[in-house]
């Protein structure tokens, strides 16, 4: 299966203007993938089954600030998706409660494409 023959996918949206290490920045990206999911398969476990069995594509995209991230997160509640926001407990490298990632899906691509389409990928 080609990438773009994809019918779900989730899209995790994190901040590049942290500039976290590369652990803190995959430990963040992980949770908020983790609990999007764990919303789908709760709130539509038919669309959460059909990504697993295409392999649960994953992409990382970036945001510039707090309230792009924000937007993300709003502009997926608007339309009902899966969705999740990450905020840090502040252990390590940032203060309590900074906003660091937005996952949105599992979902149709093209829905979640509707929220993250524009944004770059994570480099």
């Amino acid at each position: 299966m080609t990438a773009d023959r994809f019918a779900y996918k989730q899209v995790i949206a994190v901040r590049k203007d942290l500039k976290m290490s590369p652990g803190k920045l995959a430990v963040q990206v992980a949770h908020a993938a983790c609990m999007a999911a764990e919303m789908a398969m709760k709130r539509c476990p038919e669309v959460y089954e059909a990504w697993k069995r295409e392999g649960a594509k994953k992409v990382v995209v970036a945001v510039g600030s707090e309230e792009e991230l924000l937007e993300v997160y709003g502009q997926a509640e608007r339309l009902g998706l899966p969705r999740s926001i990450v905020r840090d407990a502040g252990l390590t490298e940032l203060p309590p409660g900074t906003l660091t990632a937005v996952a949105v899906g599992p979902h149709r691509a093209g829905e979640v494409d509707k929220v993250t389409g524009r944004l770059p990928l994570l480099r």
